[in-house]
């Protein structure tokens, strides 16, 4: 699980039978204070990928800069490079997605839009009225 920023807009294509795949830079920042007290802040780029359901929805709601909770699994894949290397990228496939920014109209507090979206079900259930991103 990772809680950060997007670094970028997400970057969506469409797939063979209309299947959506998102990918978009998250920047996660761990702050600790040294052995002397100074303050230090660190930042991790990760390469999110988002599928299906999941990617139309950070299509339409996510931007540069929105605050975000991902749950997902380690990817890794390899491929030769046009000089024959071979060449490795780990990323991030987000199983689970909730948005933490804020409303922009003010009528709510908390983390915004849709909270608790997973890849195959983004019903509302029957624990009370349904939540619309509108």
């Amino acid at each position: 699980m990772l809680i950060g920023n997007l670094g970028k807009d997400p970057d969506i294509q469409f797939l063979e039978g209309n299947i959506g795949v998102a990918k978009f830079s998250l920047a996660t920042t761990e702050t600790y204070k040294d052995r002397g007290g100074k303050l230090i802040s660190q930042t991790e780029w990760h390469t999110i990928v988002l599928w299906r359901g999941l990617a139309e929805l950070a299509q339409k709601y996510l931007h540069k800069g929105s605050l975000v909770y991902i749950e997902g699994r380690l990817k890794t894949r390899s491929w030769e490079d046009k000089e024959g290397n071979k060449k490795f990228a780990t990323e991030i496939v987000g199983d689970n997605l909730i948005m933490l920014d804020k409303r922009n109209d003010g009528s709510h507090g908390g983390p915004s839009d849709i909270d608790g979206l997973n890849g195959g079900d983004t019903s509302a259930g029957d624990d009370g009225p349904e939540v619309l991103p509108f």
